[in-house]
C-alpha cells in the first residue's frame, strides 16, 4: 500500500523541496500550458505531492512556469525542474492544505492501481456548456458549485466544502452520494444512471 511520507534526508543538508516525497507510477491525462500558452495533451508518468514527471509533445525549456489540468485532481502549477527526451519534471507550487489533499488524492489513486480495484468511470464524461449549479445535502442546507465533468453515473464538481463520503447530496434533480475527495472538491456518484434527457440542462 501506498503512504506519501515525506522521504528521509540521507544526510543533515536540506533536500530540494521538490524530492521531499517519493513519486509513485499513476497515469493521469491531462493538459498543460505553457508559458507561451500553447496548450498541449500530457500524460503523467509518476508523481508525488512534490514534483511530477510528464510525457507531452510539448516542450517546455528548464525553469519555466507551467500550468497543467489534470482528470481528477484539478489544476497544478509549477516549474520546470529538468527534461527527458519525451517530457520533463514539473515541481509543484501549492499550499500545505493543498498539498495534503493532494497526497491523500494520490495514494487513492496508487492504491486502487495495486489492489486492482475496479475503475470508477463507467459512463463517458460528457462537458458541460452549464458549469454552475448547486448541490443540496439532506438537511436543506445549499452550497454554489461548479461542474467540472459529468457522465451517467457521476459528477465531480468543484465546491469549498467536503462532506463526509456517503453523504447523500442532490445536483440540481439527480440524487446521489459523495465517493471521493480531491483537491478542487468531490465527486458524486448518482443513486441510478441518468439519461441524457436529464442531463440536457447541463450539456
Amino acid at each position: 500500500m501506498y503512504s506519501f511520507q515525506p522521504a528521509s534526508a540521507p544526510s543533515s543538508q536540506a533536500m530540494p523541496a521538490q524530492r521531499a516525497f517519493q513519486r509513485v507510477s499513476v497515469n493521469i491525462g491531462g493538459r498543460l500550458m505553457l508559458a507561451t500558452h500553447e496548450e498541449f495533451p500530457c500524460t503523467t508518468v509518476d508523481m508525488s505531492p512534490g514534483d511530477v514527471s510528464f510525457t507531452c509533445v510539448g516542450r517546455p525549456r528548464m525553469g519555466e512556469r507551467v500550468i497543467a489540468y489534470l482528470d481528477h485532481i484539478g489544476r497544478l502549477e509549477g516549474t520546470v525542474v529538468s527534461l527527458s527526451e519525451d517530457g520533463f519534471v514539473m515541481s509543484i507550487n501549492a499550499t500545505d492544505r493543498k498539498r495534503e489533499k493532494l497526497a491523500a488524492q494520490l495514494t487513492w489513486i496508487a492504491n486502487k492501481h495495486e489492489l486492482g480495484l475496479p475503475e470508477d468511470r463507467r459512463h463517458d464524461r460528457l462537458a458541460p456548456r452549464n458549469t454552475r449549479s448547486e448541490i443540496t445535502l439532506d438537511d436543506g442546507r445549499r452550497y454554489a458549485c461548479r461542474i467540472m465533468d459529468l457522465s451517467l453515473s457521476g459528477a465531480a464538481i468543484d465546491i469549498d466544502i467536503r462532506p463526509a463520503l456517503g453523504t447523500p447530496v442532490r445536483l440540481g434533480n439527480m440524487r446521489g452520494r459523495v465517493v471521493r475527495h480531491f483537491m478542487e472538491g468531490v465527486a458524486i456518484e448518482f443513486g441510478s444512471v441518468q439519461s441524457r434527457e436529464t442531463l440536457r440542462e447541463f450539456l
